[in-house]
């Protein structure tokens, strides 16, 4: 399962909420009647106003047409141009005005700034659309890179979040991703060195390599030895092509655990390490022997020595990348991932994804600075479904 928390939520107001094709509510029906009322009640005012404010009453008309542009179509405005200049004419025809020079001149006002309200709302809705289409495309390029995690693999129950920190994004350098080999399931959590284009072509290389290699080798040592050649070949392959971001590495973990064997080989290549809970407490699982990260390490799977550790039916691990322990309060202090998260009720992966990004907007009370990738796996007694491998 993945989700990105930070769409999460609606806007409601009861009966004057419309959703249009920018996917946001606009104040549709309020706008419309507003703007109508103001036609008819700056015309009400010039019929019962004193005579010493007369001829000032129609340059107020010029509001009702952009209100109207702000929240209502094209089409509206243009009716509501319209009405206004019938108003208009009516207006200074009370008050004398019709064969005076200043009849044209209000009617010329109140056309010209309608004009202009009319084109500063076509060039928003132009520039809306096109950020809709780029949504659109950075979606599907997140649904290609960052493959949906299934809810059960094996013996695991499994959710993933991934957050980009760049306003209106929704990949980044930070990646993740599973498979099934066998009666085991491996799983991949990585950072790349970096952050916009490169970054997401990095974190590309890496999470097709490991899909192409997660079913080839019989150990995780072998496996990451595979990932760390594939990583040299990509930055080899920028370097001819003079690219500037070819000096990268990436930080990542492994992890293999087999459906009956209630333990976890870790491989930890420079990667903050996992969170293990096991009977209601909160463990940080430290490498006793990490590698150095992917573009930096040993080629041969001798240069990887996997830490294994015990995990069992109901037990949990969080794996995480740093812009979540990185991210700060006003105060400047990093969030306390472990130290806040073993006074919770973990429940279902989801639940405590979903608890973690919840405080951490809480603690931070900001918007992030660095991306960042969650993924939370635990362990139920029995198989429940099989993880189809996409080729």
């Amino acid at each position: 399962m993945r989700y990105i928390p930070r769409t999460i939520g609606s806007i409601g107001l009861a009966g004057a909420v419309s959703p249009q094709g920018d996917g946001r509510p606009r104040l549709v029906q309020p706008s419309a009647t507003l703007s109508l009322l103001m036609i008819v009640a700056t015309s009400l005012g010039a019929f019962f106003a004193p005579v010493a404010i007369a001829g000032h009453w129609s340059p107020l008309l010029v509001a009702a047409p952009i209100l109207a542009a702000a929240f209502v179509g094209s089409r509206f405005t243009a009716c509501v141009v319209v009405v206004a200049g019938g108003a208009t004419v009516v207006i200074d025809h009370h008050d004398g005005l019709l064969r005076s020079p200043i009849l044209p001149l209000h009617f010329g006002a109140l056309l010209a700034i309608s004009a202009v309200a009319m084109t500063a709302r076509a060039l928003h809705d132009r520039s809306v659309r096109d950020l809709n289409q780029i949504r659109t495309v950075s979606e599907a390029v997140q649904t290609v890179l960052l493959r949906p995690i299934p809810r059960h693999m094996g013996c695991l129950r499994a959710a993933a979040v991934y957050r980009a920190a760049a306003e209106h994004a929704r990949v980044g350098g930070d990646l993740y991703a599973a498979a099934r080999t066998g009666r085991a399931t491996r799983l991949l959590i990585g950072d790349v060195r970096g952050k916009g284009l490169p970054a997401i072509h990095d974190a590309s290389a890496l999470i097709s390599a490991f899909h192409d290699a997660d079913h080839l080798h019989d150990t995780l040592a072998e496996l990451a030895a595979s990932l760390e050649r594939s990583v040299r070949r990509h930055l080899t392959q920028l370097t001819e092509c003079g690219s500037e971001f070819s000096e990268c590495f990436i930080t990542a973990l492994l992890a293999e655990i087999p459906d009956d064997g209630g333990l976890v080989d870790i491989v930890n290549c420079g990667h903050p390490p996992p969170l293990l809970r096991h009977h209601g407490h909160v463990k940080v699982l430290e490498s006793d022997h990490p590698a150095p990260p992917f573009g930096l390490a040993g080629d041969e799977a001798g240069a990887f020595h996997p830490d294994t550790f015990a995990f069992g039916a109901g037990d949990t691990l969080l794996f995480y990348t740093d812009g979540i322990i990185e991210a700060r309060d006003t105060a400047g202090d990093f969030y306390p991932l472990a130290e806040r998260a073993s006074g919770w009720p973990w429940g279902e992966p989801e639940a405590i994804l979903q608890r973690i990004n919840d405080d951490l907007d809480a603690y931070t009370g900001r918007p992030l600075e660095d991306d960042l990738a969650m993924m939370a796996v635990q362990y139920s007694a029995r198989p429940s479904g099989e993880f189809p491998r996409p080729r």
